[in-house]
């Protein structure tokens, strides 16, 4: 027998150390589990708006309508640094050149799609860090050239302190709820088996753009609210009922 459980004893030893590592172990939980999902959400002002902006040519040629575009879309630039807004804070978001057609019919004209030009656009997202002063900016991109503007969206750049928030009310909220469970169920206390989380931060609760086109002429200050953002986190956790 002793020869035998040594042979046993030597067999173990001489096991890779990969396969004894892939040895796992999982206890069964005997108690009633109860599973919530909570959400909780901390609102704060914003300190970052993010606003898209660009400029649309046109022209008889598709060389000239992105010669055009270049040179203006370069002075809009100019305009964003003399504002101040730091050019880590300004990226190219989309370059198109397409063909424009008049598709109306009209008397002594021919019957079919028109031929009229190039029409050619370079946009941009532009980061803006002052919230005081967005009003102002979106005035001051429609006087350097800016043919369209979309946004302005809101947000916190740094939403961890809001996150952290959240989280632990939601934790507290799962604990009451969990507690609650426990003694009208007969049970004497709530033991946290499992967390886990979700969570967004730092934007509009129903986020909404809004696209427009600026004249020259428009209003000296155009009016922004910037409103609240809010940051959420969603817990998945259970408790077992103990006795």
């Amino acid at each position: 027998m002793k020869s035998a459980l040594a042979l046993m004893a030597l067999g173990v030893a001489a096991l890779p150390v990969a396969a004894l590592a892939q040895t796992s172990v999982t206890i069964a939980e005997t108690a009633p589990v109860v599973t919530l999902n909570v959400t909780e959400s901390v609102e704060a002002a914003p300190n970052v708006a993010t606003v898209g902006t660009g400029v649309q040519t046109r022209a008889l040629t598709a060389q000239a309508a992105m010669q055009d575009n270049a040179a203006k879309t370069e002075k809009l630039i100019a305009a964003l640094a003399k504002a101040g807004i730091a050019k880590k804070d300004i990226q190219t978001s989309g370059i198109n050149l397409s063909a424009q057609y008049d598709y109306s019919n009209r008397d002594g004209q021919p019957e079919g799609p028109r031929f009229i030009g190039y029409e050619a656009s370079n946009q941009l997202t532009v980061k803006l860090r002052d919230i005081k002063k967005v009003g102002a900016s979106l005035d001051a991109m429609v006087a350097a050239g800016a043919t369209n503007i979309n946004g302005p969206t809101f947000s916190i750049e740094d939403p961890s302190p809001l996150i952290q928030q959240a989280r632990g009310a939601a934790l507290k909220s799962a604990k009451a709820q969990a507690d609650f469970y426990a003694q009208a169920a007969g049970y004497r206390t709530a033991r946290l088996v499992s967390i886990s989380e979700s969570n967004s931060g730092g934007q509009p609760p129903m986020p909404m753009m809004q696209s427009a086109r600026f004249k020259a002429d428009s209003a000296p200050s155009t009016p922004i609210e910037p409103g609240q953002v809010s940051a959420s986190v969603t817990l998945t956790v259970q408790y077992a009922l103990d006795k």
